[in-house]
């Protein structure tokens, strides 16, 4: 049922002049995108119902055959030349057919229309056929009328549909099997007491009562389809897909409908609509779209939807997190080290130089991908926790007193006990716990709940990489780490630029992983990279003292 868009057709897709008209089957686009994705679903659904059909009448042949040969061998092969069983296998055949058009065609807009009333104007016809056909069928009119009747429910409740464009195609195959009746009834064995008008206007009025249920059944569906597609926008942006939730909101992937530009749009979640938290999602925003270091995610655009609902769109990234990095393929060189904390350490830097402090630094926080045909991109994200220096009391009004922000595996020591005295350093603090975590494959400190491991963070001095690993480091590398991870503020580097700086020594200490490298292990790369979740239990970000 998946569609495939890397297909001849679907390249075809783009360049159809059918676009313009007035789909009757689903009408809610109102630009060529929404056209294009609308015929997608449209035709998702009709290879459901399709389906549906194919294993209807093939369920009921089948089990016809094995029911004859168990009870009467001798009669199967009279069975399968019966001329009802022969229209039988020709609906099954039709419907096989109708999945593959739908399969290999494009979904214009005609061919949408045709394999939407095709199954069952055939089914319809081809039963009425059967029933003329038969010579004492007077018993199997009724059954042929359940069956077009049991088609229509199921198409109406499967196939996006407006009311209109479903009574029609009630009207369509109930015409067939109306008039197969009423000549049965008129020229066939029926019994004398019951005239064919009488008989012809009780088929009538069931058919009257099958259009107008399914009518009314399209006509509920369609206007919630109407519904979630109306609510699949906001503004220029065209919803897809949940990428990703934090504390604060849900990230889906979008789309700009002008531009085509792929998108991460983050909505603040509903049961989290207070004044308090939509102060702090408009700071993040307003705070995050002062960040320009191309190491930092881009956020493009801010708003709010008539329903309510804010959001802000930011880039689309794709590639795998620091903590997917690690957990599906271990500790890291220490050259491709260095080079990710260079890069995190001048995001952090621009941040810090206009007075913010990130807050919660950590692996899955930091996204490595390729952008710009350059490998090994680091793009530090969710500022959501993001807090300005010295930002007076309007700054504290927004932060709860007794509450521990930050992930506990990298938090920083005065973060637990002056959480509202914390400078950038706390964001070092993280930087080098982050580092430890990708040369060593696992965090400085671990413990069984969330007391042990903020006792580790104020009192635990960290094992050296290299004992842990059991193998060499950079013995410079694994110093700038220790040093990060400094139980003492003073102790650390100052800021994130000097830590850029002993970086660079850093660098020219190692074995080189520059580009060349990193493109060469991107490109090397065989196995997916799935959202792996460490074997030891992460209390959340927000922790109630």
């Amino acid at each position: 049922m998946a569609f495939e868009s890397t297909s001849s057709y679907e390249r075809a897709l783009a360049h159809d002049d059918t676009v313009a008209a007035s789909p009757r089957v689903l009408n809610l686009a109102s630009r060529e995108t929404d056209y294009v994705e609308i015929r997608r679903f449209v035709r998702r659904r009709l290879l459901v119902f399709t389906r549906l059909m194919a294993g209807l009448f093939g369920g009921l042949y089948a089990a016809s055959v094995i029911a004859v040969s168990i009870t009467a061998p001798a009669q199967l092969l009279k069975m399968l030349l019966d001329p009802g069983k022969q229209v039988h296998l020709f609906i099954i055949l039709a419907m096989l057919s109708f999945l593959w058009l739908l399969r290999r065609s494009p979904p214009g807009q005609l061919m949408l229309q045709i394999c939407d009333i095709g199954p069952v104007l055939l089914a319809a016809a081809a039963s009425s056929v059967a029933v003329s056909l038969l010579p004492h069928g007077y018993h199997l009119e009724f059954v042929a009328l359940v069956i077009i009747i049991l088609m229509l429910v199921l198409r109406a409740a499967v196939v996006p549909s407006t009311g209109r464009w479903t009574a029609v195609v009630g009207i369509l195959c109930s015409v067939p099997v109306g008039i197969a009746i009423y000549r049965q009834a008129r020229y066939g064995p029926w019994p004398t007491v019951v005239p064919p008008i009488v008989l012809a206007f009780g088929i009538g009025i069931w058919c009257v009562i099958a259009t107008a249920t399914t009518s009314i059944v399209s006509r509920v569906i369609y206007g919630l389809v109407t519904q979630v597609q109306k609510t699949m926008h906001l503004g220029q942006y065209r919803l897809g897909d949940k990428i990703g939730e934090g504390g604060m909101g849900a990230v889906y992937r979008a789309e700009h409908a002008m531009l085509r530009r792929p998108t991460a749009i983050k909505l603040l979640l509903p049961g989290r609509i207070t004044p308090e938290a939509l102060a702090r999602f408009e700071r993040e925003v307003q705070l995050t779209s002062r960040l320009s270091h191309p190491n930092t995610i881009a956020v493009y655009d801010y708003g709010r939807t008539p329903d309510g609902v804010f959001y802000y769109a930011m880039e689309y990234l794709e590639g795998l997190t620091l903590e997917q990095l690690v957990l599906a393929y271990g500790p890291q060189p220490d050259g491709r080290v260095a080079r990710v904390l260079t890069q995190m350490a001048g995001a952090l830097a621009e941040a810090h130089g206009i007075g913010l402090i990130h807050r919660d630094i950590k692996p899955a926080n930091v996204m490595l991908c390729e952008r710009g045909g350059m490998p090994d991109v680091v793009k530090v994200l969710d500022f959501g926790l993001v807090k300005k220096i010295d930002g007076g009391d309007a700054e504290v009004a927004l932060t709860d007193a007794n509450v521990i922000t930050g992930t506990p595996l990298y938090l920083a020591p005065e973060s637990i006990t002056q959480p509202d005295h914390i400078d950038e350093r706390i964001d070092i603090y993280a930087l080098g716990a982050v580092g430890y975590f990708m040369v060593t494959g696992t965090p400085p400190f671990s413990g069984r709940t969330l007391i042990e491991i903020c006792g580790h963070h104020l009192h635990t001095e960290p094992e050296s990489p290299s004992r842990r690993l059991g193998r060499p480091v950079s013995e410079k590398l694994e110093t700038l780490l220790l040093r990060c991870l400094a139980k003492d503020p003073d102790r650390r580097p100052r800021d994130a630029r000097e830590v850029l700086w002993i970086l660079s020594d850093c660098e020219a200490s190692v074995a080189p992983f520059g580009p060349a490298e990193a493109r060469l292990w991107w490109a090397s790369r065989t196995r997916s990279v799935q959202v792996a979740s460490s074997s030891r239990p992460e209390p959340k970000n927000v922790v109630r003292a």
